[in-house]
C-alpha cells in the first residue's frame, strides 16, 4: 500500500505572486511530491502549501520549498496580521494513509535536522515531534513572534532542537513538527449566529471554558453567520478524526438543533479530507441503517447525501479526497492494462508480466465469480430467502478481488529490491556484506509477494464452500469456474514461492516459508473438491 504524508508548510508571504509561485514551483518540481494547493493571504501575508507524497518524497519537497523561501523572503521587512516568527513559519508533517504518526515525527527530524545544517536557521520540534512539553504546541514556541527571536534564542531554555542558537533575521525561526489530519468542517443551520454559536458551545471540547467540557473530544468550534449561504454554521477544526469523525459532529450538531426546534440543512467540508474519514462515516450509516453497500462509489456516494455534503457547493470526490487526487494513471500499469493487450504482453518475447502476474489474475477472477454468484442471487425474490446469507457471503469475496488485483503488479515488480541491492558497491569487505544482506532482503519480499497471494485465496474458501450451498444453483457453472480458478492461482504463486526460496540462505525462513506454502497448497486442492462436492449434489 502506498504511504502518503502531507504536508503544509507556512510561509510568511502572500502578497508577492512571483515569490508565491517560486516556491510553489519548487514543491512541484520535486519527485514524488504532488502539490494539491496554493493558499496565499493578502492580509495576512501568508501562504499556506498544502502537498503529499511518500515519507521520503516530502521532506526533499519541505527542503526544497525551505531553499527558496530562503531566497526570497527577508523576515526584517516582513509585516502582517496572522502571527509568525519566520520566513517558513511552520512545517507540519501529517499521516494521511498507510504511515504512523511516528513516521511523520522521523520526517520531522530528517527535515529540521537537514534545514538547520544547510541554511544555517534555528528549527524548533512541536506537537508530537516535541522535545519539551513547554513547547509542544505551536502558540506557546511562537510568543512574541518574530520580534521577540533575538533575545529569547539565546536562553538555554530556547535552545532550537536543530540549527543555531543565534538570530538570523532574514529567516527567523521555524517550527516543524507532526500532527494529526485537521478536517475543517461546518453543519448548516437555519438559524441566528447565536443559536448555532450555543450548538458549538455544547459539543466542543472546551465546552464553555468553565469546568465542564464539550461532548466531543479533539474538536474546537464556534457558530457563525454566513451571508453568502443565507445560514448559520457551527464551524468546526477536528484536530483528529479518528477521535471525532465528521459524522459524529454531524450528528451532535443535528441533535442539539432538534432539541432547539432549528433544522439543519447539510454541511460542508473545507479543503480536503482522507479517504478513510468519508469510509468511517460510510460503516457507520451502512450499521445504523442495515443497508448492505460494498462498492466504494457508492459508499461515497452515500456520505455525501447523509451529511448534505453538496449543500452549498459540488463535492466532487476526486478533488477533495486526497487518495482520489493522487491517483496517477498508470499506477498500476498492468491490471490497467486490457484483457488483449496483458494477454498479448505475457505471450511477448518479455520475462515479464510471468508466471507470478498471471497467478493473482487468476485467483482474482476466482475470487471475482464467487462474489458474481452472490450477486445473482441477493435481491432476486426467488432467492430472498438467503438474502440474509447473501450479504454475509459476498463482502469477503469482493474485498479478496479488490487486494488480489495489485499482486499482479506486486508480482512483476517483486524483484525491484533485489535488482537494487546487486547495484550496490561491492569494494571493501562491508561494503559486499551490505550488498549481500540487501540481496537476501529483497529477496525475501520477492517470495513474500506470491505467498501473499495464496493467503488471499485462502481466505476465500470457507466462504466459497457455503457460497456453493446457497448461491443460485443457475450460476453452478461459474461458482466451478471460480473454484478451479482460485486452486489454480494458489498452486502457480506456489511454484514461484519455491523457486525463489532456492536463492535464500536463511534456512530457518526457507523451513517457515516451505511450509506454510505446503500447507496452503493442500487446502487449496482439498477445498477446491469440496466445493465442486456440494455443486455436484445440488439439482
Amino acid at each position: 500500500m502506498k504511504k502518503i504524508v502531507e504536508c503544509v508548510p507556512n510561509f510568511s508571504e502572500g502578497r508577492d505572486q512571483s515569490i508565491i509561485e517560486a516556491i510553489a514551483a519548487s514543491i512541484r518540481e520535486t519527485p514524488g511530491c504532488t502539490l494539491l494547493d496554493v493558499d496565499p493571504g493578502k492580509s495576512t501575508n501568508r501562504t499556506v502549501y498544502t502537498f503529499v507524497g511518500s515519507p521520503e518524497a516530502v521532506v526533499e519537497g519541505a527542503l526544497n520549498a525551505a531553499r527558496k523561501g530562503y531566497e526570497l523572503i527577508d523576515m526584517s521587512k516582513q509585516s502582517g496580521e496572522h502571527p509568525r516568527m519566520g520566513a517558513m513559519d511552520v512545517c507540519p508533517f501529517v499521516p494521511v494513509a498507510n504511515v504512523t504518526m511516528e513516521e511523520c515525527v522521523a520526517c520531522a527530524h530528517e527535515f529540521g535536522k537537514r534545514a538547520g545544517e544547510e541554511l544555517g536557521v534555528p528549527l524548533y520540534l512541536y506537537e508530537e515531534a516535541a522535545t519539551q512539553d513547554y513547547r509542544k504546541s505551536l502558540k506557546q514556541i511562537r510568543v512574541g513572534e518574530y520580534e521577540a527571536i533575538k533575545d529569547k534564542i539565546t536562553k538555554p531554555e530556547w535552545k532550537p532542537d536543530f540549527g543555531p542558537a543565534k538570530f538570523v533575521p532574514r529567516w527567523g525561526a521555524t517550527a516543524t513538527g507532526a500532527r494529526f489530519f485537521l478536517v475543517a468542517y461546518n453543519v448548516n443551520i437555519l438559524s441566528t449566529k447565536e443559536q448555532a454559536h450555543r450548538i458549538a458551545l455544547n459539543i466542543r471540547e472546551q465546552g464553555r471554558g468553565d469546568d465542564t467540557p464539550g461532548r466531543l473530544k479533539a474538536v474546537k468550534g464556534i457558530g457563525w453567520y454566513v451571508d453568502e449561504y443565507n445560514t448559520a454554521q457551527v464551524s468546526m477544526n477536528l484536530d483528529n478524526y479518528t477521535i471525532t469523525p465528521p459524522h459524529i459532529a454531524f450528528e451532535e450538531c443535528a441533535k442539539d438543533a432538534r432539541e432547539l426546534n432549528l433544522a439543519v440543512a447539510g454541511s460542508e467540508l473545507v479543503g480536503l479530507i482522507p479517504l478513510e474519514a468519508m469510509l468511517m462515516a460510510a460503516d457507520y450509516y451502512i450499521e445504523k441503517e442495515n443497508l448492505f453497500i460494498i462498492d466504494e462509489g457508492q459508499k461515497i456516494r452515500l456520505v455525501i447525501e447523509r451529511l448534505g455534503l453538496n449543500s452549498v457547493s459540488t463535492f466532487v470526490p476526486e478533488k477533495r479526497i486526497i487518495e482520489y487526487m493522487l491517483e496517477e494513471e498508470g499506477s498500476e500499469p498492468l491490471a490497467s492494462m486490457t484483457v488483449r493487450d496483458f494477454i498479448e504482453l505475457t505471450g511477448a518475447r518479455t520475462s515479464a508480466p510471468g508466471g507470478g502476474s498471471a497467478s493473482a489474475l487468476i485467483a482474482g477472477l476466482g475470487a471475482a465469480l464467487g462474489a458474481m454468484v452472490g450477486w445473482m442471487t441477493y435481491g432476486k425474490r426467488k432467492f430472498e430467502e438467503h438474502d440474509g446469507t447473501m450479504r454475509r457471503l459476498i463482502p469477503p469475496l469482493h474485498e479478496a478481488m479488490e487486494k488480489l488485483i495489485p499482486m499482479i503488479d506486486a508480482d512483476t515488480n517483486a524483484f525491484n529490491h533485489y535488482m537494487e541491492a546487486l547495484g550496490m558497491p561491492k569494494d571493501t569487505d562491508e561494503e559486499k556484506a551490505a550488498r549481500e544482506q540487501a540481496m537476501q532482503n529483497g529477496l525475501k519480499k520477492a517470495v513474500e509477494v506470491p505467498l501473499t497471494t495464496m493467503r488471499l485465496a485462502d481466505s476465500c474458501w470457507e466462504t466459497m464452500e457455503e457460497m456453493a450451498q446457497h448461491g443460485n444453483i443457475n450460476s453452478k457453472s461459474d461458482l466451478e469456474v471460480g473454484a478451479k480458478s482460485l486452486e489454480t492461482g494458489s498452486w502457480g504463486a506456489y511454484k514461484n514461492v519455491m523457486i525463489n526460496l532456492g536463492s535464500i540462505t536463511d534456512e530457518d525462513f526457507k523451513l517457515r516459508t516451505t511450509g506454510e506454502a505446503e500447507a496452503l497448497l493442500a487446502r487449496a486442492k482439498e477445498k477446491c473438491i469440496a466445493v465442486l462436492s456440494v455443486l455436484d449434489g445440488r439439482s
